[in-house]
């Protein structure tokens, strides 16, 4: 999944902010939590802020940068809810990203493909510029992927940011995907997203490759 050129990682940074009554807590991913998530991943697409004015498909986003992790790895998702079981925030996961990527090529790219015909060259739209992901696949490489196979994204709702939330998220894939047996693991973020960096090197992440339009970081688990 092309997780590293996302425009942005949401960041448990900044102050806690309130979210309702009663405590959030970390639970399993279920079937009908989809909408919900693919709505975070929309509220949390543009460097970390509200995409939904930016795109007229609202579930491009989700298509092409959560969907596939919660249709092909949903044991490796968690859902940060409310009180009164609604999502404000998602950590999702894979073990082997290339097996991951091939299962894509395989059952998630082809029924996309067919609902979103290529656009006109000359359209630059944004969501243009997502059908044409869809349509191109993804493939990670890079010298630290044998090491750092695993790969996870973390986004939160701004009510959700603060209070150390997706740190709990963070650290409850970390383990999940050291007892899976992935030695380590890399994530991609915006580099425009400071907030979002500086998160995940406070958590030990360090950087694994600077590209153009992401900064690739890392770190070994177990």
């Amino acid at each position: 999944m092309p997780e590293r050129a996302r425009p942005a990682a949401s960041a448990d940074a900044g102050p806690p902010t309130a979210a309702g009554a009663g405590p959030l807590v970390i639970g399993g991913y279920r079937p009908e939590d989809r909408a919900a998530l693919y709505d975070v991943c929309l509220r949390t697409g543009d460097a970390g802020g509200d995409a939904t004015a930016l795109y007229r498909d609202h579930d491009l986003l989700g298509h092409v940068y959560l969907g596939a992790y919660l249709a092909l790895e949903p044991r490796l998702a968690r859902v940060l809810r409310r009180p009164d079981g609604s999502a404000v925030g998602y950590a999702v996961a894979t073990a082997d990203t290339t097996a991951f990527e091939q299962a894509c090529a395989a059952s998630w790219w082809p029924p996309l493909r067919a609902r979103y015909p290529l656009p006109d060259p000359d359209d630059d739209s944004p969501d243009a510029a997502l059908v044409r992901i869809l349509h191109a696949g993804t493939r990670t490489e890079g010298g630290w992927l044998a090491d750092h196979p695993a790969q996870l994204h973390v986004d939160l709702l701004p009510e959700a940011q603060g209070g150390g939330h997706g740190r709990r998220l963070l650290e409850a894939l970390l383990e999940a995907l050291a007892a899976a047996g992935a030695p380590g693991l890399h994530l991609g973020v915006s580099p425009e997203n400071t907030a979002a960096i500086g998160f995940y090197r406070h958590l030990g992440l360090r950087t694994l490759e600077a590209r153009p339009d992401a900064l690739v970081l890392g770190t070994r688990l177990g």
